[in-house]
């Protein structure tokens, strides 16, 4: 096994070092779930198929790695791409340094 060290950030965030994602076959838009161990000092980090706990008929019939994030949010009803669309765009403008009110 090989040890990489990464700075957990200020907010909360780290990135994964390239050459390990490689290998694990980690990539972008990959849906990603922490488990705490049971000693609380270790975190287990795994790439989730987005299909298998959706229940809904109207996602396309793929699994794994070939559901892209556009696959998951064109499966949404239309008011969760609306809540969606106004989450991401209040990110984006926070971000932006901007300040919306919603």
């Amino acid at each position: 096994m090989n040890t990489m060290y990464r700075i957990l950030g200020r907010h909360g965030r780290i990135t994964i070092p390239y050459e390990m994602r490689q290998r694990v076959g980690f990539s972008f838009n990959d849906v990603l779930s922490f488990t705490e161990s049971a000693d609380g000092k270790s975190v287990i980090v795994k790439r989730e198929k987005i299909c298998d706990s959706c229940k809904r008929e109207k996602l396309p019939d793929r699994c794994g790695d070939e559901m892209t994030l556009l696959d998951f949010l064109n499966g949404l009803s239309e008011a969760e791409q609306r809540a969606a669309l106004i989450h991401l765009s209040v990110k984006w403008a926070e971000k932006q340094g901007g300040n919306l009110n919603v």
